[in-house]
């Protein structure tokens, strides 16, 4: 579905992303995971050609496929109306705007109201709290409905790839764990193929089919779930359950992942 091949991406003088390659296949649910830094930000906003105001062409090289086709020359509209969705880090909803309001701007690329009007009940359907709040504005709504907002808007442009930046940011476990309950509907019922960067890397491998770890730029592992969760370098440096961190081991897993 999403072929990302090469790829290096630039802040000035800075380079964000060093060559990164990797596949999505579709209907499956991918965690990109790594620490403050590593670009996985940086990725997202990549494919979706949201920084190529900073610089002419961006990606400075490499290329980017969805379904296919080459995007990574394309307009952000242009792929969204192809069936890619972001929902930023921090949520971004439009505060003075009504839960209705925002939700109907994610549509804003469609011409068909009676598919606007049904997608918009089944973003009800999969946030039922979000429908006994139409006519609040957004920016009165807890982190935790601005979240299911975001994630809301982003569906009404019935995508085919949904791409979620740091979706538990600021919210409570419990809401966490509600939040990647319906992200997992949204894939299973509606079919939609997500890539998540998550911080909560526990909870991203719980949920996720396939994992990409990022490091400085770079992809420096790649594998199933069960296997990351096994990895006692991974365990100890994302996971966060090992007795006692160590500068030495810490060399050793850079190391280590470096000539995967």
């Amino acid at each position: 579905m999403l072929k990302v091949s090469n790829v290096e991406t630039w802040y000035d003088l800075i380079r964000a992303l060093h060559g990164i390659s990797f596949e999505i296949k579709e209907g499956a649910i991918v965690a990109l995971l790594g620490s403050n830094g590593a670009g996985k930000t940086t990725t997202l906003k990549t494919i979706m050609r949201l920084l190529y105001d900073l610089k002419e062409e961006q990606p400075e090289k490499g290329t980017i496929e969805f379904m296919g086709e080459r995007i990574d020359r394309k307009d952000t509209d242009e792929i969204v109306r192809m069936g890619i969705s972001y929902v930023p880090e921090g949520r971004e909803v439009f505060p003075e705007l009504s839960v209705l309001e925002n939700i109907a701007m994610g549509a804003y690329t469609r011409r068909d109201r009676k598919g606007v009007k049904e997608d918009m009940e089944n973003v009800f359907a999969h946030f039922p709290i979000l429908k006994e709040r139409t006519h609040q504005e957004a920016g009165h709504l807890s982190g935790g409905e601005q979240q299911m907002l975001a994630i809301g808007r982003a569906l009404m442009s019935r995508p085919k790839l949904l791409m979620l930046d740091e979706p538990s940011l600021g919210l409570s476990p419990l809401l966490t764990r509600d939040i990647f309950e319906i992200i997992r509907q949204i894939n299973q019922q509606d079919g939609v193929t997500i890539l998540l960067v998550e911080q909560n890397v526990n909870m991203a491998l719980k949920y996720a089919n396939f994992a990409f770890l990022m490091e400085n730029g770079r992809i420096v592992r790649a594998d199933k779930p069960e296997v990351l969760r096994e990895d006692e370098d991974v365990k100890e440096f994302y996971l966060g359950i090992a007795k006692e961190t160590s500068v030495k081991g810490y060399k050793r897993y850079r190391r280590k992942v470096r000539f995967r």
